[in-house]
């Protein structure tokens, strides 16, 4: 459609040329946040043709020109061979005109010396055939020249028309892999930007989603399958529908996860306030406490019960720990604990009596043995561990104990 306009230039501007495209089926199909960068683009192909067409005219010039110089070489040299003939020819007639005076002076020898009549006859003879072969051998040896010239000349002007071929073929062949180098680049950026758009796209689908769960879905009581019908009827299904089902399955599972985790903290905080609660209350007699508070009526009656004993387990875990902690602060209980309470049974009572004044010892009552077996071992811990470092000892050296 953009190449089909003529009155697009380099310099145009998408504000004023995207008026014309509003009535073509071919504009209307592309999204209208692209429309301006594919004309961007387009913008940079044509910059990069005229570019490659102007390099290939000036190309052409350049060529003109060596070729224009070289017929003005060869011009000059078929005249500069002209002149030499003319010089040749001249130089025949001169010597032409020496010899018939020549052949006169010895007419006039003759006809005083009747008596060497037959000398000067046979001298007459003898010089015209050695002027002849004087005048023979000349001309010769300069056409050989010549022609050795011409013949060097000839073998230059073919390789300079070899080497300028070559460096002809050198320039396209450049011009040829800057075009593939661009054409590369540019593919690439339409790749990523392709990516980025269909990331953007997907993120977009994820977010639509995202909102109709929250809309729709506000409890964890259903499944995928029922939700998906529920969802279809819904106009935003539309805005979806290229997002792939497993994507769908996939973040639904997270909403219903995070649904779930609200609903379970909700449920303990309603525990937490709960002031008579201990680690030995029995979930009927919480039941009837909370029986009417709605953070409980979310769940049925077996899986409250199930989450109040998870409660109570994680409780239960939460003070074992706290009762840790507590049996590291006293200062009373030394590497020595053990081997006193060996010796002295009486000792262990006493370090019982003490934790008894802290209320992380007493919530374990119930649970007298387990309670009892984090004491001994950390006792025995203590024991293994043996003195404490001096307070002098430098840092490095207490942790390399």
């Amino acid at each position: 459609m953009l190449r089909e306009r003529h009155d697009i230039e380099r310099h145009t501007r998408w504000y004023d040329i995207k008026k014309k495209f509003e009535s073509d089926s071919r504009y209307r199909a592309v999204d209208s946040m692209y429309r301006e960068e594919f004309f961007e683009d387009y913008l940079h192909i044509m910059k990069e043709e005229k570019r490659r067409e102007r390099e290939l005219r000036d190309q052409k010039d350049r060529d003109r020109q060596r070729e224009r110089k070289s017929d003005r070489r060869d011009r000059d040299k078929d005249k500069d061979k002209d002149k030499d003939k003319d010089k040749e020819k001249e130089k025949g007639r001169k010597e032409s005109r020496r010899e018939r005076s020549r052949s006169k002076d010895r007419e006039r020898k003759s006809s005083r010396d009747k008596g060497e009549k037959s000398k000067s006859d046979r001298k007459k003879l003898e010089s015209p055939e050695e002027g002849e072969h004087c005048d023979d051998f000349d001309p010769e040896d300069r056409a050989d020249s010549e022609d050795s010239e011409m013949a060097r000349q000839r073998e230059s002007e073919a390789e300079q028309k070899q080497k300028d071929r070559e460096r002809k073929l050198r320039a396209e062949q450049s011009i040829r892999e800057r075009e593939k180098e661009v054409h590369r680049t540019l593919a690439g950026h339409l790749r990523d930007r392709d990516k980025e758009r269909e990331h953007h796209k997907r993120d977009e689908c994820i977010g639509h989603f995202m909102a109709l769960l929250t809309d729709l879905v506000r409890t964890p009581d259903f499944t995928w399958k029922e939700v998906k019908r529920q969802l279809r009827k819904d106009h935003r299904w539309e805005l979806i529908e290229t997002l792939d089902r497993d994507d769908r399955e996939r973040i639904f599972n997270e909403h219903i996860d995070n649904l779930m985790k609200k609903k379970r903290e909700k449920f303990r905080e309603m525990l937490d306030e709960i002031g008579t609660l201990q680690l030995t209350s029995t979930w009927k007699e919480i039941k009837k406490l909370v029986k009417d508070d709605p953070r409980y009526l979310k769940y049925s009656s077996d899986k409250g019960e199930r989450e109040y004993r998870d409660y109570i387990k994680d409780k239960t875990m939460q003070a074992k720990t706290a009762l840790r902690e507590l049996l590291q602060e006293c200062k009373f209980i030394t590497h020595k604990s053990s081997d006193l309470i060996k010796e002295n049974a009486n000792h262990l009572k006493e370090i019982q009596d003490i934790l008894k004044n802290d209320k992380r010892y007493l919530v374990l009552d119930h649970l007298e043995e387990d309670r009892s077996s984090i004491l001994m071992g950390f006792l025995e811990e203590m024991n293994k561990r043996g003195p404490p470092p001096p307070p002098t000892a430098s840092e490095s050296t207490r942790r390399n104990k």
